[in-house]
């Protein structure tokens, strides 16, 4: 956890990495441990504070250490906000109200637990379906199923359990859940944590019959007695040995990863080792058994000698911790019409710079990578995006912001 977070928030995440920091022991999260000075940025913008570039931020609300913001499939009037101790907030109309609440299950003990992501089923409007990741009491990492209630309630008794997976340590959670362009369940798994991918004989993010350090795919709907399903097209479901939920591996702590609305692409945000932050940029389908690396590679640099990561595909963005990076915040790319000077941009940020930032993405690069000239916003755990394609700034010290059009 960052030392100036320490300060604004006692229990809050110090989102998704805390890279090398994690490093100084088994779930150390003080950054300021291993880099003096990556300390969180927290001058916030008001109300609607405007930028050169046609863009300005404007609040929506403000909340109890928000992790994720989000919209659900056929419900153009509410915006579904993730707090870290266990709540959905909802924001229709300007005023908030409790959507779910389940702050007995869920653990916020470390710095990176807590509840992290929500992801509404493609057919919400008519099943009520939606999934939440989260930390349990025992250090767990759950995927459970949730049903709604009425348009702004949930019930809190409908949860079935998908997945219960163990995790070493409390850091490195990954967290991320995404109902991808082929509807089906996409889940971020961190390493298991500690610094340096070091469980088991070559890590976890390279073993295939471990779930960490992944991303996995899965139909939520049962299979038998199964909670879920494997579907068909999964690039290991008959590779022995190989857990079969598996979609892509080699990650390091994929915290935020997102599917481009119109053309299917996923952007990976992966938080890095001691020196590199990276984002992982692939067409729709190609990421279908990538291997991006990890723990071979941190970046483009190797990091482990003499171990291999076969058919590696490397970052199309990368910021070193030595140009004030710390623990990037992977974004969304922008298709949201009433922001046109964004349009086709992916824009993403650093949790402790709390600088936004924004580029045109193709595959094995990137063009016009640059800081936007916005305020910065202290603590950036994640951005999110609604039904509408409007783009939001989520802060870990309570502000979530939309992006608009100056």
């Amino acid at each position: 956890m960052r030392r100036s977070f320490l300060l604004l928030v006692p229990v809050a995440l110090a989102v998704a990495a805390c890279g090398a920091g994690s490093d100084s022991g088994p779930g150390t999260t003080t950054a300021s441990a291993a880099r003096p000075g990556a300390t969180a940025a927290t001058t916030a913008p008001g109300p609607a504070t405007a930028a050169a570039g046609g863009v300005k931020l404007v609040k929506v609300g403000t909340f109890a250490s928000p992790t994720y913001a989000a919209g659900a499939p056929g419900d153009t009037k509410r915006l579904f906000v993730v707090e870290k101790e266990g709540r959905i907030r909802v924001v229709s109309g300007g005023k908030q109200s409790t959507f779910l609440d389940i702050r007995d299950l869920v653990t916020g003990d470390s710095g990176e637990q807590g509840l992290l992501s929500v992801a509404f089923a493609p057919d919400y409007a008519s099943s009520g379906r939606f999934y939440v990741y989260y930390t349990d009491k025992a250090s767990k990492q759950v995927v459970a199923e949730y049903r709604r209630k009425t348009p702004g309630t949930a019930d809190a008794g409908s949860a079935r359990t998908l997945l219960r997976m163990d995790d070493p340590e409390a850091n490195h959670n990954g967290g991320q859940l995404v109902f991808g362009p082929d509807k089906l369940l996409y889940i971020g798994t961190g390493d298991g944590g500690g610094g340096g991918d070091r469980h088991g004989a070559h890590g976890n993010a390279q073993n295939l019959g471990s779930l960490l350090g992944k991303i996995l795919r899965i139909d939520p709907a049962k299979s038998g007695s199964g909670a879920y399903t494997i579907p068909a097209g999964n690039p290991f479901r008959a590779t022995k040995g190989a857990r079969p939920e598996i979609y892509a591996y080699g990650l390091r702590n994929p915290w935020r990863f997102s599917f481009d609305r119109k053309t299917g692409d996923l952007t990976i945000g992966d938080v890095g080792q001691e020196k590199i932050e990276e984002i992982d940029f692939l067409r729709r389908g190609k990421a279908r058994g990538a291997n991006f690396g990890w723990r071979v590679w941190e970046g483009r640099n190797r990091y482990t000698p003499g171990e291999t990561a076969p058919k590696a595909v490397f970052p199309v963005i990368t910021h070193e911790h030595s140009d004030a990076w710390c623990s990037i915040t992977g974004g969304y790319v922008v298709r949201d019409p009433s922001v046109p000077a964004l349009r086709g941009k992916y824009v993403y940020g650093d949790y402790c710079g709390g600088r936004v930032w924004s580029a045109t993405l193709s595959p094995g690069k990137a063009k016009g990578d640059r800081r936007m000239n916005l305020p910065n916003v202290g603590s950036i755990s994640s951005f999110g995006e609604d039904t509408a394609g409007h783009v939001y700034v989520v802060s870990l010290n309570g502000p979530v912001y939309r992006l608009a059009a100056r």
